[in-house]
């Protein structure tokens, strides 16, 4: 077979394609700061073709003032600027910088570190951990309120609570013992959609997710699971199609290899990215993966106008807010 014969018949993984590159991160840092806040502002107020809202009132009739950059609404006389009412709030940073964290942080396929975000805007490693958490906080807000329909996989895998084993054989305990456990150890419960969105949750067993199921899986809905037991009531809500992988990983259309794509993409996040996942922010890097998940077939560009908006649409982060200071 010729070389060309095999260039055709050779598909191109997106991620190496063309399409896949629409964003270029020096064209960003060489903005000047009249283009970033243009691009803030054309971003957040879309709708109105970058036109000034008021976020107290919703008000479009604005004072602009010369001096700084700043409306006043003629309606209730509030005073806002491009980051007013958004988790940009209070922001210390150039609006260029946010620019630039935005589109550094889409850009990660396996998510990107705090210590190394800090290295990329040169700033403390405190101020890059929050703002990364506000981008996933901005990006986890839009699923909120979803519901998965149709086909969808569910299943669970578990994050945290290593226990180091004892130097000596004779000392070491069966760590799959509760009582030898550190009771850290939660686990990721995924509602996956096929070819639709994915609804990530974390609980401290599998058992604990089922109402949650009930209540974000429609009822029409046909669900594919593993042979785990705490998956049986299932079959009393919904049409639900088991695999038992001991046997096999996928029996005609019964699999949770999607479910299993998810899990992959969040392992490799937490031991190649992060190295390590607190459990109290274990939802938020599970969000994030989920939204990278579900975006991997849109370019980068895009992913930075959506996380972009996002992120002015959300409303000043009531956890992270202050977070240093214990607010």
């Amino acid at each position: 077979m010729s070389t060309e014969n095999v260039g055709i018949q050779m598909s191109q993984h997106f991620l190496l394609s063309h399409a896949a590159r629409s964003l270029s991160l020096a064209k960003v840092a060489r903005m000047s700061d009249e283009e970033a806040h243009d691009a803030f502002r054309l971003i957040r107020w879309a709708d109105t073709k970058g036109e000034p809202v008021c976020p107290r009132c919703q008000c479009n009739a604005t004072y602009k003032y010369e001096t700084r950059k700043l409306w006043k609404c003629k309606a209730c006389s509030h005073q806002f600027s491009v980051t007013s009412a958004t988790i940009f709030a209070s922001r210390k940073l150039p609006i260029g910088t946010y620019l630039l964290a935005i589109a550094i942080f889409v850009n990660g396929a396996k998510g990107h570190s705090a210590l190394q975000l800090s290295r990329d805007l040169d700033c403390q490693y405190k101020t890059a951990f929050v703002l990364a958490h506000k981008l996933r906080e901005a990006l986890a807000d839009e699923k909120k309120d979803e519901t998965v329909s149709g086909e969808v996989e569910i299943d669970g895998a578990y994050f945290g609570g290593y226990v180091k084993p004892a130097n000596c054989t004779e000392n070491r305990r069966d760590r799959r013992l509760a009582e030898n456990q550190s009771g850290k150890r939660r686990v990721v419960v995924i509602m996956r959609e096929r070819n639709g969105i994915t609804l990530p949750f974390v609980f401290r067993s599998e058992a604990q997710s089922i109402s949650t199921i009930a209540s974000r899986v429609d009822g029409n809905a046909t669900i594919y699971a593993d042979e785990a037991r705490h998956w049986d009531i299932l079959h009393e809500r919904f049409l639900t199609k088991r695999i038992n992988h001991e046997l096999c990983y996928s029996d005609g259309d019964a699999c949770t290899n999607q479910a299993e794509s998810f899990f992959s993409r969040l392992r490799r996040a937490q031991i190649g990215t992060h190295h390590h996942f607190s459990g109290r922010y274990l939802g938020a890097y599970a969000s994030e993966m989920a939204w990278r998940e579900d975006n991997r077939r849109v370019s980068n560009g895009e992913q930075y106008l959506m996380a972009a908006n996002a992120a002015l649409k959300h409303p000043v982060s009531r956890q992270w807010s202050g977070y240093w200071h214990r607010y």
